[in-house]
């Protein structure tokens, strides 16, 4: 009875796992569909993250080319500054020789003024004690 208890319950678990031919078929067709839909989804996926990173790389690109030239424009408004410093700093430095050489001028003439006063006092000076001498010796 052991054997005849042991062998039903063997041939009711084969029973119980074994399936029909159309159910594999009809699970194989499942699991093949869904690998294509995750095939699919894979492949929009992967389009999808391609577009936005050509996008992304399209927006580095401009946004990089507006930073070189905004540093391109700054450069040369570093420039057009510095030139127009130099400028005038070289207009105020020939000011400054031009007031320069007319102090120097006028206070030469003022040294010659005072020069030639000095020897015409001395001349006349000299003059005057030569006529007392001449007096002196001819009284």
């Amino acid at each position: 009875m052991k054997k005849v208890i042991l062998s039903g319950a063997l041939l009711l678990a084969m029973c119980a796992s074994i399936t029909s031919c159309k159910e594999v078929k009809e699970n194989a067709d499942a699991a093949s569909e869904a690998v294509e839909n995750a095939a699919e989804a894979t492949g929009d996926a992967v389009n999808d993250a391609a577009n936005a990173t050509g996008e992304a790389l399209e927006n580095a690109a401009e946004a990089t080319e507006d930073a070189v030239d905004g540093a391109i424009d700054a450069a040369g408004d570093a420039a057009d500054a510095t030139g127009d410093a130099m400028e005038d700093a070289a207009d105020k430095a020939g000011d400054m020789v031009d007031d320069a050489v007319d102090t120097t001028k006028e206070a030469a003439n003022k040294v010659k003024d005072g020069a030639t006063d000095a020897v015409n006092k001395a001349s006349d000076k000299t003059t005057d004690a030569a006529d007392k001498l001449k007096a002196k010796i001819n009284s």
